[in-house]
């Protein structure tokens, strides 16, 4: 992501890292923080020095140059940052980086420098101890004005209207919803909302809120209509109580795991009602509320032969059925 940071962000992002953190860089660090040679660090030091920048500190110590703006007074009433809180907010920073585009990631490293200047602990924590696994990741980097009007909506309580395209349809189709909440599941960035009525057409509710995912809209633009938070809404209800981003019918899971799947279950937490009872050799019983059949396949096909559905009845059959398709892709039949 930073490879990709053109010389003016570069150059904002040197100055936020010397003027927010009171520390030594040495050339080498500099580089490699940002992502470019050498060379381009002391152009980016020269650039600085010519728009009048000052305060830039140049130590040498034997052959190697270290760069550094000396912390100003800290104002008064602002409370110190501890080491912990410190790091917690760079973990934070670490593990949601693939989540933002160059623009927000840009930010957040700001925000970061910013957090290092009321940062009074007993020790500098390490910027680079965290980090995020990426492959397969989506590059939210071409949506973040998607995110910013949809923000803007849910924050001034104003209808937008999108334009979304879904996975199997072959154009983007023009609607009006409420933003209530923005959230990240399995890396990908959802907007729940409820459907908003179109100018000149007669609103039908379709029963269910939309589930949208933010790479999918091709536009979102701000209306001047206004519109009231639901007062039933409640995002921790709807979401975190039972297992399945898609909310349909809720309905009991039964499935028996063993080996490394009894292991990796057990160690998490499927839906806030699941019961896991143990068994011989290691296996478990889990049982727990889901609203989405097609995930609780995926999940149990996750774990190979090490887990076998047991109810509900009618779900075991269409896994059967699923089976036989999937031996006859291989078989030729």
């Amino acid at each position: 992501m930073a490879q990709d940071m053109s010389p003016g962000s570069r150059l904002i992002q040197l100055y936020a890292m010397l003027l927010f953190n009171d520390r030594e860089y040495s050339l080498t660090e500099l580089a490699g923080r940002l992502h470019c040679s050498k060379q381009t660090v002391l152009r980016l030091v020269d650039d600085l020095t010519d728009a009048g920048i000052t305060g830039i500190s140049v130590i040498k110590r034997g052959n190697r140059n270290f760069y550094r703006i000396p912390r100003v007074r800290r104002p008064k009433g602002l409370l110190p940052m501890t080491d912990e809180e410190f790091e917690a907010l760079l973990m934070c920073r670490a593990f949601t980086s693939h989540l933002l585009g160059r623009r927000e990631f840009a930010a957040a490293m700001n925000a970061v420098n910013k957090s290092a200047k009321i940062h009074k602990g007993k020790r500098e924590p390490d910027r680079e101890v965290f980090g995020v696994y990426r492959p397969g990741v989506i590059d939210y980097t071409p949506h973040h004005h998607h995110l910013n009007a949809l923000v803007r909506g849910m924050e001034e309580l104003r209808v937008c209207e999108v334009s979304y395209k879904r996975l199997k349809d072959k154009q983007a189709k023009t609607f009006r919803i409420k933003p209530l909440k923005i959230f990240s599941h399995h890396d990908t960035i959802y907007v729940h909302a409820r459907y908003a009525k179109m100018p000149g057409r007669v609103f039908k509710d379709p029963g269910y809120d939309p589930l949208l995912a933010l790479h999918r809209f091709s536009a979102v633009s701000v209306t001047d209509t206004p519109f009231r938070r639901p007062r039933d809404y409640d995002f921790e209800k709807v979401f975190n109580k039972h297992f399945g981003i898609i909310k349909g019918r809720a309905f009991r899971v039964r499935a028996e795991l063993s080996g490394w799947a009894a292991g990796f279950a057990a160690e998490r937490k499927i839906s806030s009602d699941q019961v896991i009872r143990k068994k011989r050799g290691g296996k478990i019983e889990i049982t727990y509320t889901a609203t989405s059949e097609p995930e609780v396949l995926a999940w149990v096909l996750s774990f190979g032969t090490e887990a076998r559905l047991l109810a509900p009845k009618s779900l075991v059959e269409k896994l059967k059925d699923q089976l036989e398709e999937v031996r006859e892709l291989y078989t030729g039949k």
